[in-house]
């Protein structure tokens, strides 16, 4: 605690909190340019190092995250692996390098080490892979006016679209996505549009052991719309090929198509995000139909002290409704981020329904806590639960009882300061019917997990 403590007085001194940082999602998204003109600092001199004198947009800019959490999981699947608890701690390390070459050419480069350290029964395929380029890819700016601008963008990189119910970079696990191939991004007023065309990789733990697929297996195309007075409008076609895919259908080759839309607002007031989608293809030598909607509605009450905010979700997620017909019903969610649905790892966005009732509040300009209660149903008895990320994670056993359990769920966020946060959660999961009717002698879950994140 003292080594702690005397770590983080060092970083006071490095990093002041009176600096202006802008740390984003996507670390490739931060701007610094502005900083040419700021003060001599050592901050600002990593954000921005000079490489010509003649041009401005000629420099260099470094960055990169500490993250260490420790997580106490009880009674892992309700019981079913018979571990008990199981306390561990996972650590995440990145540094990047942002270079840009004058106004029209960037190359950017982002290195990961992560590690897991006391999980009985090893580390997870989200927790652990020790060395590894993250992202390394350069951007074009084929078009670049005050009206338009189309950049091309060549390499691996992390994807992150709307919700993250599909595609997400998916931050809350240790392993954050990524891809390799070419994106296509434009912009013109309020409209933006990507297209592209993605190879997933296998994750091995090693250093730099990580292997492409060499093949496409995911294309497709999102698209936004700003509607200044009414909200977010966004539209998205996405495709996907995988082989050797579990269902409780079976096990094999699929080809998916999803088509959907979202339409959201956030801010003071009401706030809404509602959005649906399709699916079609082939799985095995069948067809697949499957579909999802989402209705999420709540109200923040800006000009009320800690601007609380109450919310209800409800999602609807399809599942196989009979087995052999040649039809998969099954939603796949593709790459969703974890703990979409609180931060559970045990329910993913497959063959559910759910209630969602939620509330935040500002407990000051740092701190805010946040309860949330979820409902969780099976859409089909002939379908089992899966996990977040979409793998099979109990089958139906036959078994005709919907309700799973009920989810009781508490955080509290610190901002430190600007480059320092805190956070912890703590999830009691309440097993329902269908649970108590497949597995003998289930348990309720308990899941705590304390972070701490420096960026800089």
């Amino acid at each position: 605690m003292k080594n702690l403590i005397t770590i983080l007085l060092l970083l006071q001194i490095l990093f002041p909190a009176s600096v202006s940082a802008q740390f984003k999602l996507m670390r490739f998204d931060e701007d610094y340019t502005a900083y040419k003109d700021s003060a001599d600092t050592f901050y600002n001199s990593l954000k921005y190092i000079p490489l010509s004198e003649k041009n401005n947009n000629t420099y260099l800019s470094l960055g990169g995250e500490a993250r260490a959490e420790f997580v106490e999981f009880n009674n892992e699947d309700w019981g079913r692996l018979g571990i008990g608890s199981n306390p561990f701690l996972i650590q995440r390390y990145t540094v990047h390098a942002d270079l840009h070459l004058g106004s029209r050419v960037r190359i950017f480069g982002q290195l990961r080490s992560a590690w897991e350290n006391g999980r009985k029964n090893g580390p997870r395929a989200i927790d652990e892979d020790h060395l590894n380029v993250q992202n390394l890819f350069i951007d074009v700016d084929a078009i670049k006016n005050e009206k338009e601008k189309l950049t091309i963008r060549a390499g691996r990189q992390e994807l992150d679209y709307g919700s993250g119910r599909l595609i997400s970079v998916r931050e809350g696990p240790n392993l954050r996505l990524y891809f390799d191939g070419l994106k296509v991004m434009y912009k013109r007023g309020n409209f933006r549009s990507d297209a592209f065309m993605m190879m997933a990789s296998e994750i091995n733990t090693g250093a730099f052991d990580n292997k492409p697929s060499k093949s496409i297996n995911l294309w497709g195309s999102y698209n936004t719309l700003i509607l200044p007075k009414s909200g977010n409008l966004e539209l998205y076609y996405l495709g996907i090929h995988r082989k050797d895919v579990r269902f409780e259908a079976g096990t094999s080759d699929e080809t998916r198509h999803t088509i959907g839309g979202r339409f959201w607002r956030y801010g003071g007031g009401l706030i809404y995000n509602f959005e649906a989608a399709y699916q079609f293809g082939n799985f095995d030598k069948g067809t697949i139909s499957a579909w999802t909607a989402s209705a999420d509605v709540g109200y923040m009450f800006e000009n009320t002290k800690g601007k609380p905010t109450i919310n209800l979700r409800n999602d609807y997620i399809s599942g196989d409704s009979r087995k052999g017909d040649g039809k998969l019903e099954t939603f796949n969610p593709l790459y969703p981020k974890g703990g979409y649905f609180g931060f559970n790892p045990q329910i993913g966005p497959v063959n559910l329904i759910d209630l969602h009732p939620y509330a935040t509040v500002d407990l000051s300009s740092k701190i805010t806590v946040q309860a949330d209660v979820v409902f969780n149903w099976r859409y089909s008895v002939n379908d089992g639960i899966y996990r977040p990320s979409g793998s099979l994670n109990l089958t139906s056993m036959n078994s005709k009882k919907k309700y799973i359990g009920t989810a009781f769920l508490g955080s509290f966020n610190y901002k430190i300061n600007k480059f320092l946060t805190f956070n912890t959660g703590i999830q009691y999961f309440k097993t329902g019917a269908f649970v108590n009717d497949i597995i003998e002698d289930d348990k309720d879950g308990l899941f705590i997990n304390t972070r701490i994140v420096f960026k800089f």
